[in-house]
């Protein structure tokens, strides 16, 4: 599958789970409307699905800053990953 197929699978996840999601050319944006503060470090993101050297260039769910997220056939762990650091919750 491609990046764009899986972004957008990851998309549907993470809409069932109420977040709002935009898929666009520049990735999938997310955004938790739920987190109730303004200045949360954390309250939306945009992922990219990419290959990952690490992993004999398999495609990764990647955060804006570079994190990998989880490898793009385990959409369900990446839709974990993502609620968790747009709870708003500080870690």
């Amino acid at each position: 599958m491609t990046p764009e197929v899986r972004l957008a699978a990851l998309a549907a996840h993470l809409a069932a789970r109420k977040l709002d999601v935009q898929l666009d050319s520049d990735g999938l944006r997310v955004r938790n409307p739920h987190v109730k503060s303004c200045c949360t470090q954390h309250t939306g993101d945009t992922i990219s699905c990419r290959t990952r050297d690490e992993d004999g260039a398999g495609l990764w769910y990647f955060t804006s800053w570079g994190e990998p997220i989880a490898p793009a056939d385990r959409v369900t762990d990446a839709a974990v990953f993502v609620l968790g650091y747009l709870s708003g919750d500080e870690r």
